[in-house]
């Protein structure tokens, strides 16, 4: 059942119009956790855009990662940690868990949301829900769609830890486990290594829209030439009509 009442589908998600495929779910049911930073510090690696630039391309990712989840998993299975005021505002109304982060960083961040993953079965029963896999997946892939989220999520259901390395191989951009008390987290520079040798078995899936998470402004050009979801490209066209507005038609300019 999804927070909004009714049967879950696909199709009935509160992102509006997602651009989205619809897709069949994964197999398996799966709990996932996305962290979303928000607020002006967001993105501070892409330092050649303004703060607002920023702010808003970091939304927009958000939104366009976000609707590829939503596109193959019931939103009530979804939480989002949030660590800016404004991001857990435009989230909230999206059907799914908002928590705030605490700070300490993305870990503890994470750890915050596994707490919300770590189902009871007692609670589990109660909500006539079966034992769910966990995952975390980070919330800055503006090129995932649903078709290769739940691609991932059906690789992933035969270990009972796993991940897949972002595209340089170096980083991780979905982490999962049978339980959230089986994962260990351990995000930042070189984590496909850490997550390696604490037992997730590493998946190098060709899967580019998964694959690239956006840090910086070579990600962000890669992104967009695998294809960005409807938010994100609304953001990169408008910097750039701001940055490059076109050049009057000679009509228009007076005769001299």
């Amino acid at each position: 059942m999804s927070s909004t009442g009714g049967t879950w589908s696909p199709e009935s998600n509160n992102i509006g119009d997602t651009g989205q495929v619809p897709v069949a779910p994964p197999a398996a049911r799966w709990r996932i956790v996305v962290p979303v930073k928000g607020g002006p510090a967001a993105k501070s690696r892409l330092a050649s855009l303004p703060s607002m630039t920023r702010t808003e391309l970091a939304r927009a990712m958000a939104l366009d990662t976000l609707a590829a989840v939503c596109a193959v998993i019931d939103p009530d299975d979804v939480c989002v940690v949030a660590g800016a005021a404004d991001a857990r505002g435009w989230l909230a109304g999206l059907g799914m868990t908002v928590l705030d982060d605490y700070g300490g960083g993305l870990d503890a961040a994470l750890q915050r949301g596994l707490g919300w993953a770590d189902e009871t079965p007692r609670a589990r029963a109660a909500r006539e829900r079966p034992p769910s896999h966990v995952a975390v997946l980070l919330g800055d892939l503006p090129a995932l769609s649903g078709a290769e989220l739940a691609c991932a999520l059906d690789a992933a259901a035969a270990y009972p830890r796993a991940f897949v390395p972002d595209h340089l191989g170096e980083g991780t951009v979905l982490l999962t486990s049978e339980t959230a008390r089986l994962m260990r987290p351990a995000f930042g520079a070189g984590s496909a290594r850490r997550h390696e040798q604490a037992g997730h078995r590493r998946l190098d899936l060709d899967l580019p829209g998964l694959r690239t998470d956006v840090d910086d402004a070579d990600s962000l050009s890669l992104a967009v030439s695998v294809g960005v979801g409807r938010h994100t490209a609304a953001a990169v066209l408008g910097f750039l009509a701001t940055e490059h507005p076109p050049e009057r038609s000679r009509a228009e300019h007076p005769k001299g």
